[in-house]
């Protein structure tokens, strides 16, 4: 049997609701996924939250959350749907962490070399 894994996928934003812009952003992201993953047999989205990052209030996210099957596998397709769909792939923070009993989130991309934080 796999092990499943949660994968989020956060966008930094501007304000605490996003503009029409992130709005878009988030529903094709959210469908493109879904697709992607459903038809390789990696996962599904399981959701979103758009808002104040827990650690930092001054500083927005709009954070995706799937369930994953196979981390690497996810998180390579996940990249390469975003490029191809010019999803703002040079924005994005990618994190997982244990389907079962995981207490927090490990970064494993980021948009930008040297950054080693991620928190909700």
């Amino acid at each position: 049997m796999s092990e499943k894994f949660w994968l989020v996928l956060q966008y930094p934003l501007k304000s605490v609701k996003g503009n029409q812009r992130d709005e878009w952003l988030k529903n094709k992201v959210m469908e493109y996924l879904n697709i992607y993953l459903s038809d390789a047999e990696l996962g599904y989205v399981d959701g979103f939250d758009m808002g104040k990052c827990l650690s930092d209030p001054d500083k927005y996210v709009l954070n995706i959350f799937c369930v994953i099957t196979d981390e690497q596998q996810s998180i390579a397709l996940i990249k390469r749907v975003l490029r191809e769909h010019r999803l703002d792939y040079t924005r994005i923070k990618i994190a997982t962490m244990p389907f079962e009993d995981g207490e927090t989130y490990t970064l494993k991309y980021a948009y930008k070399k040297g950054v080693t934080d991620f928190s909700l």
